[in-house]
């Protein structure tokens, strides 16, 4: 009885199902997944101008010969349910600045209309001999400091800086750094860095509010009058000038400030690995550090900070976002040893205001932090600090995206030194049929 139920409601369950299948209407495969046409045709026209032929055409309207080229080219990319239509445009501008658009070649197409569904993309060409200017704002034009400093103490040594010298580091930072600040200072000794330690500009530069570049990995130039036997306590000074003089202290490497060096205060000292000229702080110095950044009394803490990552981390989405806009292209992911951790944000009051690196869970890659205080119930910032935390082998690239990243500087609007070569390209497409 029971198996003749289980057949009569398997026979229902089946009616039901073909009943409702023969009405439902079901929707065309292009409304399921439609063709995303905007997309296609800034595809087709990049691809048609990767070796700068739709370009050549654009400023070549009178060869028919070229044009029939490309009209088989675009022709043979498209698929054969897409319908297109090309048109070049001339781009003047009035006196007052407004641009127009003027037709310059008749429209190639494979059909009279493209019906209903449609979309089109636009495609900027610039002639052979065209010339570009890009200039770009100056850090400190506005009255805001604007000097870079870049360590390049002779009388220091380096470390973790594989395959790099100081001086190496310090001109591939300054011919990639100096076109955005208002002047670029090399630090040539660890007696100029004293001086201006000791607010002394050494070439009449803006002392505050500048960013300090430490070329020398993890560990840190100190000048002879800052050395009283304890390194630790040339660590706390040190972020106390960061905080009042407001300054971006930079490392690009390795945990920072591991070590101090003055090849002429400890030529018998070395670190272990045979380099001489410096002597370990340790985890007290970065400890001291940020003690002196927070403005909080000096106390010995060699408590180490830094995590060690696995894998690889990725650069964030706004880090590879200011890749395309400044042009600098580092890897968009690297292997860390010296993660700092985040509870530095609340212990140090610290904000990060550019995140180089995705964090990973506890433990910061890369950021820029910098000190938060409170004037009248109102956060103020005054010093930080830039830290990657990168194995080993420096890449300037990622130091410079991260400081361009935080500071933001614009890249003014790029000139053509001839009149006349800036031309449009619209490529519209539609589906046969319409919809």
């Amino acid at each position: 009885m029971r198996t003749l139920e289980a057949v009569i409601v398997i026979i229902i369950i089946i009616g039901a199902f073909s009943v409702v299948s023969y009405f439902t209407v079901l929707p065309l495969p292009r409304q399921v997944s439609p063709m995303n046409l905007r997309r296609l045709a800034f595809t087709t026209m990049q691809t048609l101008d990767a070796n700068h032929d739709l370009s050549r055409a654009a400023f070549d309207i009178e060869n028919g010969t070229v044009w029939n080229h490309l009209q088989v080219a675009l022709s043979s990319m498209l698929p054969t349910d897409v319908i297109y239509n090309l048109t070049i445009f001339e781009v003047n501008s009035l006196a007052d600045g407004t641009e127009l658009y003027t037709p310059v070649h008749s429209s190639i197409s494979n059909a009279e209309t493209l019906g209903i569904t449609s979309d089109s993309s636009q495609y900027f060409l610039a002639s052979s001999n065209v010339t570009f200017s890009v200039t770009p704002e100056k850090i400190g034009e506005h009255g805001e400091g604007g000097t870079l400093y870049i360590l390049n103490c002779s009388d220091a040594n380096s470390w973790w800086t594989v395959g790099y010298t100081a001086n190496s580091l310090a001109q591939d930072f300054s011919n990639l750094l100096s076109p955005y600040f208002t002047q670029t200072v090399m630090v040539q000794n660890t007696a100029q860095l004293g001086q201006i330690l000791d607010n002394s500009p050494l070439q009449g530069e803006t002392l505050q509010n500048a960013v300090v570049i430490n070329t020398c990995g993890e560990a840190m130039p100190i000048p002879t009058s800052y050395y009283d036997g304890d390194a630790g306590q040339y660590c706390h000074t040190l972020g106390q000038r960061v905080l009042e003089y407001n300054w971006t202290w930079v490392s690009i490497v390795g945990y920072p400030i591991y070590y101090v060096s003055n090849t002429n205060l400890f030529p018998n000292d070395e670190n272990g690995y045979g380099v001489y000229g410096m002597k370990s702080v340790g985890a007290a110095g970065m400890n001291a550090f940020l003690q002196g950044l927070d403005n909080q009394t000096y106390s010995a803490n060699s408590t180490w900070i830094t995590g060690s990552l696995a894998g690889v981390k990725y650069l964030t989405s706004k880090s590879l976002e200011d890749c395309n806009y400044y042009g600098i292209y580092p890897s968009p992911y690297q292997t860390f040893t010296r993660a700092l951790p985040n509870y530095i944000t609340s212990m140090y009051n610290l904000n990060v205001t550019t995140q180089i690196f995705n964090i990973d869970g506890e433990w910061n890659p890369g950021a820029v932090y910098r000190h938060r205080t409170l004037v009248g119930g109102t956060a103020s910032f005054q010093g930080g600090f830039l830290a990657l935390g990168v194995t080993r082998t420096p890449d300037v690239r990622l130091t410079v995206l991260g400081l361009l990243s935080d500071y933001e500087p614009r890249i003014y609007r790029s000139e053509y030194t001839v009149y006349g070569t800036s031309r449009l390209a619209v490529l519209q497409l539609g589906l046969v049929g319409g919809t």
